[in-house]
């Protein structure tokens, strides 16, 4: 052991004559009983299966560290992440006191109740909005219609983990009374939807899809849904995600796409994209730190725009990623996805979480933009590769061409977002070491390699160097996406690529669209991504589009 531990802990170096000498040679194999040695340096307790389990992810890790490690960096560059010294009283006394008007909508065209109300379930929220604005349908009947369909649906897709039909009732009510007094307060009022079950609601249970918090109670309403509520929205279901927001493998069971329920939805927005695909809610709200909402948009084929890092509070939202973790919606259409998004942004800047502080801007609509004057890029290396859904994706391009909109080459940064993937893990480790240090880790469902119980184990071994170091390494990334999008409005790209890890990393917008389908009849998506914090020029792209084609507009047969 005492041999055992110099060349462990520095990491293939040596300690001669009380100087510390690296050793040229390539590193020894992580073994069993080196992690065994190390996890004692730590504090820690693992069994050996579950270190043999690590192993591969150390491996990875090391490999990331050494890429890394090639990569200059100048004294002068600070880690990403930014240290903010003033308590919650001085951030709250910072704030703006009055709210940002959103701008306008397009008018909407009239919409009259359907003879057959089955048809309401694929209405998109503004469609469903000026049923109730002028009176055509009361959202008490929404909410009671949309709650039906959650219930006799869900045995097949398994999307939902509580109905909130109590609370759903009662703010229904409250629209209609509203409404009905000439207080409507907009395209929202009166609306249902659902969140993910990783935001809080007083009085509900958030489980966060796992069994070690099946019996959880937050005392507190989520930023989004107390925005939402003050939006006119009706609460009707918290909704499933995988479990600590990893797939679509809960507690309960696998959620499944409406498309075909013999498969999963993806995830971790697994519920939220399952219950908008199958017309069970009109919108949900769902998070993303490396997938989570273009992912489950894809395998469910609905539209989901994942906003600005930092543009929608997290307040109450389950933590996996502080640097990553991003809130957004999953709804019908781009159009849908501005709205909600306009209410979620329209009390500005929240103190709870000082991300919401940094934006230059308030989000404003942009549905007058000419879309032949935007400067649109699309990573034509990526689209040329062979890959599945190449088809659908030229087909794409072949649309927004049409529609005269200019198509520039672009080039991603240089540096590989690969390497900085462990970020997001040693996080997610930190934000969950009591589950992790108390063994309750395995209650989890899900026990193999690639789950959070030996992800979060293995992140224990992540040096505290190599995470600083990466986050620098990050601050360049930032710099060179930046110039990299410098002159562009928006850019396309496959919704499956490096890009997907890139942008999670450095906070761009993102919408995943419907664009066709597979030859298995499973929907497919592409990803328009924006500038930072102008999701409006983006979703004024996504809607001229949907407005182009009809793939927003279909829905699974079955439903």
């Amino acid at each position: 052991m005492k041999k055992l531990l110099p060349s462990l802990l520095l990491g293939g170096a040596c300690f001669i004559a009380g100087a510390f000498v690296a050793r040229p040679t390539a590193p020894d194999e992580i073994t069993v009983p080196i992690l065994r040695a190390a996890q004692q340096v730590f504090g820690l307790n693992f069994n050996d299966a579950q270190l043999d389990s690590t192993r591969r992810n150390l491996t990875g890790y090391r490999d990331s560290y050494e890429a890394l490690r090639k990569i200059p960096l100048p004294n002068s560059v600070a880690p990403s992440v930014v240290f903010d010294p003033r308590p919650l009283r001085m951030r709250q006394a910072q704030l703006s006191a009055t709210n940002s008007n959103a701008g306008k909508l397009p008018e909407s065209a009239k919409v009259k109740l359907p003879a057959n109300r089955d048809a309401l379930a694929f209405y998109t929220v503004r469609q469903l909005g000026e049923l109730l604005r002028t009176r055509q349908v009361t959202s008490e009947e929404l909410t009671t219609f949309f709650l039906a369909r959650l219930k006799k649906y869900d045995p097949r897709l398994h999307c939902v983990i509580t109905l909130t039909e109590d609370l759903a009732l009662q703010q229904a009510q409250q629209a209609d009374q509203e409404i009905k007094a000439g207080k409507y307060r907009g395209p929202l009022h009166g609306i249902p939807f659902g969140v993910k079950d990783l935001f809080s609601a007083k009085g509900y249970k958030t489980t966060w899809g796992s069994v070690p918090y099946k019996e959880q109670t937050l005392d507190e309403d989520a930023a989004v849904v107390e925005r939402l509520r003050a939006a006119g929205a009706v609460l009707c279901a918290k909704l499933t995600l995988g479990e600590l927001a990893q797939g679509d493998v809960w507690f309960g069971e696998k959620t499944r796409t409406p498309w075909d329920v013999t498969k999963g939805s993806s995830g971790s927005s697994a519920g939220s994209a399952s219950a908008v695909a199958a017309g069970l809610l009109p919108f949900a709200m769902g998070t993303e730190t490396l997938g989570s909402i273009i992912s489950p948009s894809t395998a469910c084929g609905v539209t989901g725009l994942r906003p600005t890092y930092g543009r929608v509070s997290r307040a109450g939202a389950m933590a996996l990623s502080w640097t990553m973790d991003k809130a957004g919606p999953l709804t019908r259409s781009a159009e849908d996805c501005a709205i909600v998004l306009a209410a979620l942004c329209a009390a500005g800047p929240d103190a709870r979480d000082p991300a919401t502080m940094l934006a230059p801007n308030r989000f404003q609509y942009a549905f007058g933009t000419n879309i032949k004057k935007l400067r649109v890029g699309y990573l034509k290396a990526a689209f040329d590769q062979n890959y599945p859904t190449k088809a659908n994706d030229q087909a794409t391009l072949d649309v927004l061409r049409k529609l005269g909109v200019e198509l520039v080459p672009l080039e991603l940064p240089a540096i590989s977002p690969a390497a900085l993937r462990f970020v997001l893990t040693a996080e997610g480790a930190a934000a969950f070491d009591d589950l992790t240090r108390s063994g309750r880790d395995g209650q989890m469902v899900l026990q193999n390699r690639s789950a959070w119980p030996n992800g979060f184990r293995s992140a224990r071994f992540i040096p505290a160097v190599e995470y600083l170091q990466a986050q620098r390494v990050r601050s360049l990334l930032i710099e060179q996406m930046d110039a990299q999008l410098k002159g562009f409005d928006c850019y396309i790209a496959p919704s499956f690529s490096a890009n997907l890890v890139l942008t999670n990393l450095t906070g761009q917008p993102a919408i995943a669209l419907p664009n066709g389908f597979t030859a298995a009849g499973l929907p497919t998506t592409i990803t328009f991504m924006g500038q930072l914090y102008e999701e409006g020029t983006l979703l004024a792209l996504a809607k001229a589009y949907q407005d182009a084609t009809d793939f927003d507009e279909k829905h699974p047969p079955l439903f």
